[in-house]
């Protein structure tokens, strides 16, 4: 007996500005339902504490959410020096105070030293996963789990203002980065501890900040069931992988890689991923290009 389906097929990907205090889960659901679309998942999760872009993918484009995990990000942070909390933000505890002695020349001075490949150790106040559980959860029971240092790249890390003891800096960082504990470090280096008050995320891989709509606009178009205002509102699946090399097939190529055919080709081009679109422009999907075989890796279903 086939499965009754509880929603709209619907595809692409809204860039939600999420409010604060809020958690990642709890707009991915509420997106979901205004949209009463089948299949919903965001590209990496925000504390509540943060606001900013998070691109949430509906029906198709969850296949492709990986590549927005995997993409650079913008933040802008404030931290207030002085006080360290247990979580590296506002809604922690405050665990240490220090008096706050630096001036803007040796704080601009420490900010290089936080730039470039550095490795990073995760808070416990994350969603990293030990054993099955979150470390976060392994924190509010008061157990500290040994955690591993990771690569991380801190592209640019630009001064904004300081207005004692607050200090707003702007990132640009790779996968992976903590801002709480890239804050944590910087205070730790100061002298005087550090914690987050303010962070807002501006940038995921290219999309742009003006195309980022708010929970309460979406609500609003949900009210009215005005589905097609809401659906103009969804970015094309392919907006997650602009970065890749573009390969071009004729439909009936296209159709034997839905069918998971690997293609052999004629010449042999650059290797990789790559995007695969028809020669009338329809986007298929990812496939990989390994010596001079196409192979399928994610493909859109179009026959839903």
């Amino acid at each position: 007996m086939a499965k009754t389906k509880k929603g709209r097929d619907i595809d692409g990907i809204v860039l939600l500005d999420k409010p604060q205090g809020a958690s990642s889960n709890h707009v991915l659901q509420q997106v979901k339902r205004y949209f009463q679309a089948n299949k919903a998942g965001h590209t990496g999760a925000l504390d509540p504490l943060a606001t900013g872009m998070l691109p949430i993918c509906l029906g198709e484009a969850t296949k492709f959410s990986q590549h927005l995990l995997d993409a650079d990000k913008c933040y802008l942070v404030t931290a207030k020096l002085g006080e360290r909390t247990d979580t590296s933000d506002a809604e922690g505890q405050v665990v240490q105070q220090r008096a706050v002695t630096v001036d803007l020349a040796t704080i601009l001075a420490a900010l290089p030293h936080f730039t470039g490949e550095l490795q990073q150790v995760p808070t416990m106040f994350s969603a990293l996963k030990h054993q099955g559980k979150p470390l976060y959860e392994y924190a509010r029971a008061g157990i500290t789990i040994e955690r591993e240092a990771r690569p991380i790249t801190i592209f640019s890390l630009e001064f904004i203002e300081y207005q004692a003891p607050y200090l707003t800096l702007s990132v640009h960082c790779s996968k992976g980065t903590y801002i709480r504990t890239l804050i944590d470090d910087l205070g730790e280096y100061l002298g005087c501890g550090a914690h987050v008050t303010m962070l807002r995320r501006t940038k995921v891989a290219n999309y742009p900040y003006e195309k980022m709509v708010t929970i309460e606009q979406l609500a609003a178009l949900a009210e009215q069931q005005d589905f097609i205002a809401l659906d103009q509102l969804l970015l094309p699946i392919d907006t997650a992988i602009t970065d890749l090399n573009k390969w071009i097939v004729t439909p009936e190529t296209a159709q034997k890689l839905i069918f998971g055919q690997r293609i052999k080709l004629t010449t042999t081009p650059t290797q990789g991923l790559h995007t695969v679109y028809t020669d009338q422009g329809d986007f298929i999907g990812v496939a990989e290009i390994i010596g001079d075989v196409l192979h399928p890796r994610r493909l859109v279903n179009a026959n839903k």
